[in-house]
């Protein structure tokens, strides 16, 4: 990358202020890279850890709804379930991660787990409300995670970009001028330099 700069030491400044800031831009974004994949591989790492709590609470839940259906007749499971028991409401705001906006899901949950009697159900029953009662805000926090992994791989991407062409285009180019505008004004003194000896020369011989 070469910049269109007059070769005069004015000019030469310019570039190496550039250069300066450039280097101290560099080392900025190379630093915030650093830690968004800190924070990254720490999310990933929490994500995995929920996504497995949710699966196997998911998974414990239908197993038990499956083993209620084999002691429980459909018209039994679907008046005892007819009737809906707790109420949820979800609310979503946002807080910061290195100046990235992402959300933040609050689940809440109202009511009683059980709205039906206990004499005329399995306890198969009772235990897949529970465990998907348990599974429920572990989705959500799920979900929540997912987004954040998903804004910070972005910003890891935009940030690496950056990080790349300061690394291997701007720096370079701004180094590769400053060398030709250094060599170029040092020829031109030694052009200088040889004529004032000329003269010199010639004001001696007269």
């Amino acid at each position: 990358m070469k910049f269109n700069v007059s070769a005069t030491r004015m000019g030469l400044l310019k570039l190496k202020k550039r250069l300066i800031l450039a280097r101290r831009g560099h080392k900025l974004l190379k630093d915030k890279l650093d830690e968004l994949l800190r924070q990254f591989l720490e999310m990933v790492k929490d994500y995995e850890g929920l996504r497995k709590q949710m699966e196997q609470a998911i998974a414990e839940a239908l197993r038990s709804f499956l083993l209620a259906r084999t002691v429980m007749s459909p018209e039994a499971i679907a008046e005892s379930l007819i009737v809906p028991h707790d109420r949820v409401s979800l609310s979503a705001s946002t807080f910061s991660i290195m100046n990235i906006a992402v959300p933040r899901f609050e689940l809440e949950t109202k009511g009683e787990l059980y709205n039906y009697g206990f004499a005329d159900t399995a306890f198969e029953l009772d235990a897949s409300q529970e465990m998907f009662s348990k599974a429920l805000p572990l989705m959500i926090k799920v979900a929540e995670k997912e987004k954040v992994i998903e804004l910070l791989a972005g910003e890891i991407e935009r940030t690496r970009r950056r990080v790349n062409a300061l690394e291997y285009v701007l720096i370079p180019g701004l180094q590769g001028t400053i060398k030709q505008i250094s060599m170029r004004l040092e020829e031109l003194e030694r052009s200088n330099l040889t004529r004032l000896m000329k003269v010199k020369d010639i004001v001696r011989g007269h």
